[in-house]
């Protein structure tokens, strides 16, 4: 990783730690995502409440520093070719249907069991 990364990473955990922070700071009132009072979800008080605001701000930087990092990620060498491009010549998956390469033969008769091995003491 290069350095401005590591940072960027450094800055991406502690917006999430203040995030979570505010987030656990704030009262409970019943009812996920406001659905218990409709009144409070766009009125004066819950417009003007500092750790709302607090809480969206961070999640701005959040989503933002996400993007980011997803979007530097992929560095100099994003190519656009396939991971099937990869692949060395001759290796080929087995048809449906097909036995498994270590599977008895149709029609062969299994050989006598053998006996476990006993325990590593």
């Amino acid at each position: 990783m290069h350095d401005w990364r590591v940072v960027l990473l450094i800055i991406h955990v502690g917006v999430t730690a203040a995030m979570i922070v505010v987030i656990l700071l704030q009262r409970s009132e019943g009812g996920g995502l406001g659905m218990g009072r409709t009144d409070a979800l766009f009125s004066v008080r819950g417009q003007a409440n500092v750790l709302s605001r607090m809480t969206a701000i961070f999640a701005g930087i959040f989503f933002f520093l996400s993007l980011l990092m997803a979007w530097s990620g992929g560095g100099p060498h994003r190519s656009s070719t396939s991971i099937m491009d990869k692949l060395p010549a001759g290796t080929t998956a087995p048809a449906p249907g097909s036995p498994a390469p270590n599977a008895p033969a149709p029609g062969a008769t299994p050989g006598p069991p053998t006996a476990p091995a006993p325990p590593n003491r």
